[in-house]
């Protein structure tokens, strides 16, 4: 985890194209020997992987499997759920973020994330839906914001659709809109890492190719990690992907990891070249 330099909103310079390729080279996220517990039941079981930095990592697999629960424990959304636990490690950037000094509120700031159904808060403005995250975390001028808001916007392909609008309810825009402001919110804070829930499954095909454009825009930026159940929207937005599947007690387990390319013309196992082709999930 890094910290600020200028407050929030304020990212490091733009890295040398030598210091870029070095970077994308390099993981952002460990995962090791991960199990996740519910109660006794056991979700997720024995999962290692390393998640490239500035790289689109999907996640698929049939339903119920974990693949949400994996991404959740990411950044600790998943100690939201009652009895709630994990065995394992979990690094960004080298440092635990299972470390007993990590505060999960902080954490979220530097791992975002957006989720299935949009959901902006019902009782605020387009302008309050984008700082909400940043008036937890820091005082800012009005002009900071302002600066904020628009520079979230564009990054979210919005500003030109609300920007004379930006007074009104979040919940005045259509959905495809909604979740695209869901994700400026979420990079308002500049957080290094998006984790996405599936998170065209509730919009229709135009809204959709929409969402999958922005995510090749942010891709630059971003370390980002998405959940989808669309083969199809795998293969076009992601750079590396993992396949979960079920063993015979309903945990989920990493099956492969690696290209994307690879996993869908040539995947090593059989099981993932069955779900692939559609012969199973």
């Amino acid at each position: 985890m890094t910290t600020d330099a200028g407050g929030a909103g304020t990212r490091a310079p733009t890295p040398t194209t030598e210091a870029a390729d070095t970077e994308a080279l390099r993981p952002k996220i460990e995962v090791r020997d991960l199990n996740v517990y519910y109660g006794a039941f056991r979700a997720v079981k024995g999962v290692d992987v390393s998640i490239r930095a500035r790289a689109v990592t999907a996640i698929i697999g049939p339903s119920g499997c974990g693949k949400s629960t994996f991404l959740r424990t990411l950044n600790r959304m998943h100690e939201l759920a009652p009895r709630a636990r994990v065995e394992g490690s979990v690094l960004l950037d080298g440092a635990d973020v299972y470390d007993p000094a990590v505060d999960p509120v902080r954490l979220r700031r530097y791992i975002g994330m957006v989720f299935q159904r949009p959901n902006p808060f019902p009782t605020m403005s387009i302008y309050d839906n984008v700082v909400a995250g940043i008036r937890l975390v820091v005082r800012s001028s009005r002009s900071d914001l302002d600066v904020i808001v628009e520079r979230s916007l564009r990054r979210a392909a919005l500003w030109d659709e609300v920007k004379d609008k930006l007074k009104q309810p979040g919940t005045s825009l259509s959905g495809g809109q909604q979740q695209r402001l869901c994700i400026a919110r979420a990079i308002a804070v500049d957080p290094e890492v998006v984790l996405m829930d599936e998170p065209a499954s509730a919009l229709d095909p135009v809204a959709t190719l929409r969402i999958e454009e922005l995510i090749a825009e942010l891709r630059a930026n971003y370390t980002i990690v998405i959940v989808t159940h669309n083969m199809q929207q795998a293969g076009r937005v992601s750079d590396e992907t993992a396949f979960f599947s079920m063993d015979e007690d309903r945990a989920g387990y990493l099956v492969e990891f690696g290209a994307t390319r690879e996993i869908f013309t040539n995947p090593r196992e059989r099981l993932t070249e069955d779900y692939v082709s559609g012969r199973f999930g």
